[in-house]
C-alpha cells in the first residue's frame, strides 16, 4: 500500500473493525449462525453483486487504457460468474432456485447502498469509482483471510466455501491491483480530491457495516 490507501485504510479501520465484531460475521466465523439470516443474506447479496458488477462495467467505460479495460472486464466476469454462481449453488441447498433469487426484492439498504456506489460512479472520475467500490472487496478479502484462521471455520459445511473464494489468492490478486490502481489514480491529486475519495470510501465501508447488520435484523420494507 501506498500513502493514500493507508490513508483510506486508517480512515476506515474503526468501521471495519465494528462489521468483524458484528454477531453477523462473528457467528458465521464460529459456524452458529442461524441458516435462515444466511439464507437472506444471500439473497441481498446476490441481488447487490448485479448493481456491484455495474461498477466494474462503469471502470472499464472510464478506464485509460487497454489493460486497465481489461482487468475491469476481468473483474465483472468473475462478480457474474464466480460470486454470482457460489450463491446459486448455496441457495440451492436450501430449496431456493435462480429465479426466486433474481426476483428478490432489494432491501432499504440494498438499496441506498447500491444507489450510492452508482451515483459516484456515473457522476465522477474513475478515481471515484475506484475508491467507491473498494471497500466491498477490500474489506472481503481481510474477513476471508481472517475466517481461514479461525480453528474449525473451514470444517463448517455451509460456509466452507464462501471463506476458500474470498481468502483465495485469485481474490486478493484482484483486489491488491483494485488497491494499486487507487494509488495510481490519486497520485498528484490535489487535497480536495484526495478528500473526495476518501469520503466515498469511508462512506461505502458504513454501509457495508449497514448490509451486515440488515442481514443479521432480515430487514424489510415498512408496511
Amino acid at each position: 500500500m501506498s500513502r493514500f490507501s493507508k490513508r483510506l485504510y486508517r480512515s476506515a479501520h474503526g468501521v471495519w473493525e465494528m462489521s468483524h465484531r458484528h454477531p453477523f460475521l462473528v457467528e458465521m466465523k464460529e459456524g452458529t449462525l442461524d441458516t435462515g439470516r444466511f439464507i437472506y443474506y444471500l439473497k441481498q447479496d446476490y441481488v447487490y453483486l448485479i448493481d456491484y458488477a455495474k461498477m466494474f462495467a462503469i471502470g472499464s467505460l472510464k478506464s485509460p487504457d487497454l489493460e486497465t479495460m481489461s482487468r475491469f472486464a476481468e473483474l465483472f466476469h468473475s462478480t457474474l460468474t464466480v460470486e454470482m454462481e457460489l450463491h446459486r449453488q448455496y441457495a440451492e441447498r436450501f430449496g431456493v432456485t435462480r429465479e426466486q433469487l433474481e426476483q428478490t426484492q432489494p432491501s432499504p439498504t440494498t438499496v441506498a447502498y447500491t444507489k450510492y456506489m452508482l451515483d459516484a460512479a456515473m457522476q465522477g472520475s474513475l478515481a471515484e469509482v475506484v475508491a467507491a467500490l473498494l471497500p466491498c472487496m477490500w474489506s472481503y478479502r481481510e474477513i476471508g483471510i481472517a475466517f481461514a484462521k479461525f480453528p474449525g471455520a473451514l470444517d463448517h459445511p455451509l460456509f466452507r466455501e464462501w471463506i476458500l473464494m474470498y481468502s483465495s489468492e485469485e481474490f486478493g490478486a484482484l483486489t491488491n491491483w483494485s488497491i494499486g490502481l487507487m494509488d495510481r489514480l490519486a497520485e498528484g491529486l490535489p487535497e480536495r480530491e484526495l478528500a473526495r475519495l476518501e469520503e466515498h470510501f469511508v462512506k461505502a465501508s458504513k454501509l457495508e457495516y449497514m448490509f451486515w447488520d440488515m442481514a443479521y435484523r432480515q430487514e424489510e420494507w415498512p408496511i
